[in-house]
């Protein structure tokens, strides 16, 4: 009985493993096998699930009649920048709430997770008037700031997670021996803190990466509009290119699935290392 009940729960366990993954890259399969299906079989009735006829044509029409190339090396440009940006402000503010205390101290983490419930839309309200008046529309280096005010403040609860869990004596140490606080951080604290600044480096480059609203309001034009503004133009408003579409989802997945095959190691210790402090 204790064999058959052991049995059970594993092919238990490998069913809801097997329906969570499909559920996960069910809509990735059905975007690969759209996009190699040939315009003629999009429509059918009934609905063929494979592709009776296997066809590239959609990629071939992306790369040379759109400008899918350039959406996306301003999807990489932005996410880069913001990243960099993202994290030189948010280190310095994650080390001083872990090391310092100061009075106020409660009142900015509260107002750093308050700031994450602001919906998106009453930010765009606020910040297309400011934008505009300093004429930051339809300018990347104005996507970037407005991606970069958005992500700080969760990046910096997350990178002060992590000095949490790096012992005070090192830094104590090193201030001893006559380092400043900015070479404490540069020379002591980020090796240690590089798994960590992974993480917070994936959740930065993801958000910049897929977002829509920001960069349909504030950077719509083509020539600084990024992969989510450039796939929506697909979609007409009597007709949607679900071939090209497709094709471009897929696309737009391949520098994503190779950033994180770089960095799945320092990602994996990165998530765990804020989450035990010593």
């Amino acid at each position: 009985m204790i064999i058959v009940g052991h049995v059970l729960r594993r092919s238990v366990l490998w069913i809801l493993l097997f329906c969570w993954l499909a559920f996960a890259l069910g809509p990735y399969l059905w975007m690969f096998l759209t996009s190699v299906k040939p315009a003629s079989e999009l429509s059918t009735i009934p609905v063929h699930y494979l592709p009776q006829h296997w066809t590239f044509a959609a990629y071939a029409e992306l790369f040379h009649t759109t400008p899918f190339l350039k959406y996306m090396t301003h999807s990489i440009i932005v996410a880069v920048v913001t990243a960099l940006a993202t994290l030189v402000l948010a280190v310095p503010a994650g080390f001083s709430l872990s090391r310092h205390r100061f009075r106020p101290k409660k009142i900015v983490l509260s107002a750093l997770v308050a700031s994450q419930f602001l919906p998106s839309i009453l930010l765009v309200l606020a910040l297309f008037p400011i934008m505009q008046s300093l004429g930051l529309l339809n300018r990347m280096i104005g996507l970037v700031l407005v991606y970069t005010g958005f992500v700080t403040p969760f990046t910096i609860w997350l990178v002060k997670g992590f000095v949490d869990g790096i012992p005070k004596e090192m830094d104590e140490a090193a201030l001893v021996d006559g380092c400043s606080e900015l070479k404490v951080i540069w020379y002591v604290l980020l090796p240690v803190l590089t798994p960590g600044l992974v993480a917070a480096a994936a959740y930065i480059i993801i958000f910049s990466w897929n977002e829509f609203l920001f960069a349909l309001t504030f950077a719509s034009k083509d020539s600084v509009a990024t992969l989510p503004v450039g796939l929506n133009t697909f979609i007409g408003d009597y007709v949607t290119r679900w071939d090209l579409l497709t094709a471009g989802g897929v696309v737009s997945a391949i520098p994503i699935l190779i950033f994180f095959t770089l960095v799945q190691r320092r990602l994996i210790s990165g998530l765990t290392s804020g989450a035990v402090k010593s």
